[in-house]
Parts: structure tokens; sequence; C-alpha cells
């Protein structure tokens, strides 16, 4: 399998995770793969972090957000190793990042497109079909977990699931399907459908995002924490919680938390600017979930 080594710029994203450190986390690169994804396409790039020593580690499954606009989509890059990344290396995990198919430098069809549609005045045009969308991400997700369940570095048992936007969407349905070694996922800001410059705070389909949700809370079994920050303007403060209610009522543990708003930009970018925020609560999720220290996950 073929490696490279990149390091990409996310300027906007070092500064909440800036301090002791960092030009470390600035000298370390990132190994690129290419993750398989059904039988006669094209490889996902993905990028793969490691901390020092040969494990093996638990794992973080990182899955990024979409952008309704094609251009954005092609921009699309894995994560610098001074963003979020940092804070899962330093404890003690390994991290892959995949870019799912119709994205970035993996290209392709878009197969994640929910059908919705705004018109200039806010107004939604046609009728979402999020399971859709959702499935199509999550088979993204699960050929990352089948690579790595081959690696000899993975901690196969201690396997965390990780996204923000539409990311956090596709670590609910993957999470879903039970996949073998996954202990648990953290949703931060999820959801898909939602456009904060013309529609803030009433995404399209929210009640049918409640029922999809609704139906992944039936099937599963692992742990979750979802996050959202009180200024995300593609949700906004109340249908989160009704998400997460419809998600609950399926029975796994869960936990849902409103951080207050995130200074200086839009809420839902909580993962990446936002981190005094969340980090109090990955933090014992992590304690309770994955190193065996107990507490309220």
């Amino acid at each position: 399998m073929i490696r490279s080594r990149a390091l990409c710029a996310c300027v906007g994203v070092w500064v909440a995770f800036g301090g002791p450190g960092l030009a470390l986390a600035a000298d370390a690169g990132t190994d690129v793969v290419a993750i398989p994804v059904g039988i006669g396409k094209p490889g996902m790039s993905t990028g793969v972090f490691r901390p020092a020593g040969d494990g093996p580690f638990p794992l973080v499954v990182y899955s990024h957000g979409r952008s309704g606009n094609a251009h954005d989509r092609s921009r699309t890059s894995i994560p610098d190793v001074r963003s979020h990344v940092r804070y899962w290396l330093g404890k003690g995990f390994a991290v892959i990042t995949p870019i799912r198919p119709g994205y970035g430098v993996t290209g392709g069809e878009d197969r994640e497109s929910s059908g919705v549609r705004y018109d200039v005045f806010g107004n939604c045009w046609g009728p979402p079909d999020f399971a859709r969308a959702a499935s199509s991400a999550a088979d993204a997700v699960l050929a990352t977990l089948a690579w790595a369940r081959q690696q000899p570095w993975v901690d196969r048992d201690r396997i965390v699931l990780v996204g923000t936007s539409m990311g956090g969407l596709a670590s609910i349905a993957t999470a879903a399907a039970n996949p073998d070694g996954v202990v648990g996922f953290i949703n931060f800001a999820g959801g898909t459908g939602g456009d904060g410059g013309r529609a803030p705070g009433r995404s399209c389909g929210s009640e049918e995002m409640a029922a999809l949700l609704g139906a992944y809370g039936r099937s599963t079994h692992v742990p979750s924490l979802w996050l959202y920050a009180a200024n995300d303007s593609y949700w906004g403060a109340e249908w989160p919680r009704a998400w997460h209610r419809a998600f609950a009522a399926g029975g796994s543990a869960t936990r849902f938390v409103m951080t207050d708003a995130v200074s200086n930009a839009d809420g839902h970018a909580l993962l990446a600017r936002g981190a005094r925020l969340w980090m109090p609560h990955v933090d014992r999720f992590l304690d309770a979930v994955v190193f065996g220290h107990g507490g309220d996950h």
C-alpha cells in the first residue's frame, strides 16, 4: 500500500489547540493510505496518526462534515495534526481520518446528498432522504473499520467513532450497525440538511431526522456522547435535544450536552473552535468507556 507524508494547513483550528507541545506536534507527519471502499472503486485518501511506540493503541475513527457546495466538498482535506487530532493522540489513541467518496482528493460521485434544497428565502424544497445519505456515509466508515482491524497497531477491542456534522450522523449510523470492536461514539453537532446562512436555526426535515435517529437508537448497543453548542446556526438549540430524545428512547447509554455558545464562531464549529467547552465531557466519557475508570458517561 502506497504511503506518503503530508502536512496540511488548518490555521483556524490550530488556535483552539495551541499551547505547550505545539511545536512538537507541528513536526509530526501524517501517513496517507488508500482504503478500499467497494470492489473496483478508488480507495479513500485517509490520514493515519499514531502515538510513539508499536501499540496496539485504542483507535479513533474520525468522520468529517459536509458542505452543500461542490467546490467546498472538493477541498475537504485530512485534518492537521495540530487540530483536534492532537487531543486524541495525547490520550494515547491512534487516529484514522478517511476522506469519504465525493470529497477531497478521493473524489467520485456525491453519495451523501439528502436531496434537501433551499430557495433564496430559506424555504425547503425536495423531500429529504436522510437514511440514504447516512447509509452511504456509514459504508465508508465500515470500510475504514475493516481496514483498521487488520492493522497490528490497532487495539481491535477499543475503537471509538467520532464525527462532526454529517460525520456525526455517519458515526451514529455506523454505531447502529454494532460493528465489532466499537465501544462508543461521540457526536459533535451531528446532522445533515441544514444551512446556517439561508435558514439559521431551522434545518429542513427536522421531524424526519428525529424519526431516523429514533430508528438508530433502537438498534444501538454502545454508549454515546452528543455535543452541540447553543449558537449552532445549522440546527438551533431545540432540535438537537429532540433528536437525542428520539435516539435515547431506544435504551442505550447516552448523554446529551448543550455547551455554552462558541466564542467568536458559529457553534456548528464546536469541535474545531470550542475545545474548552467539550474537553471535560469527552475526558469523562473516554475514562468511563475506554479506560475503565468508571464515572457517569
